[in-house]
């Protein structure tokens, strides 16, 4: 898995025990989720449609830094599945997980649309990533 950017953890993220809040650890990973399906899908007009089961493995504390980490599951026509990790970027313990985040592209009207990667497989789309960066450096 490619971890893609990351937080430090400030005071203002923390619960009453003092450890990260568990919607605030949900809002980063909604956010960095779709920017980096979006980048996947060739299009920022996209929604979060579904999050599977939340797995909150171990917690963070104020001035730790958490990256995430995304990997493409699956493509659909109008969709793409993201799977995700935070972590800890110091230990690399793991904080939480969400296996399947489902991102879905919308045209002007907010109805569903295929996007670029629609059609490919998870490899052909992993190559066609690693032929952008490239192109990009």
């Amino acid at each position: 898995m490619k971890y893609y950017s990351r937080h430090f953890v400030k005071p203002g993220d923390l619960n009453p025990a003092q450890r990260l809040f568990g919607g605030q650890a949900l809002a980063w990973i909604d956010e960095e989720a779709a920017i980096f399906a979006g980048c996947q899908m060739g299009t920022a007009n996209i929604v979060t449609k579904m999050m599977s089961e939340i797995d909150f493995v171990s917690s963070a504390v104020c001035g730790d830094i958490v990256e995430f980490g995304f990997e493409v599951v699956d493509i659909g026509r109008t969709s793409l599945t993201v799977h995700c990790e935070m972590r800890n970027k110091q230990t690399r313990d793991l904080i939480v997980r969400v296996d399947r985040i489902v991102f879905v592209a919308l045209d002007a009207e907010g109805k569903p649309t295929p996007h670029k990667k629609a059609g490919m497989t998870v490899e052909q789309a992993a190559n066609s990533a690693i032929a952008e960066n490239k192109l990009a450096s």
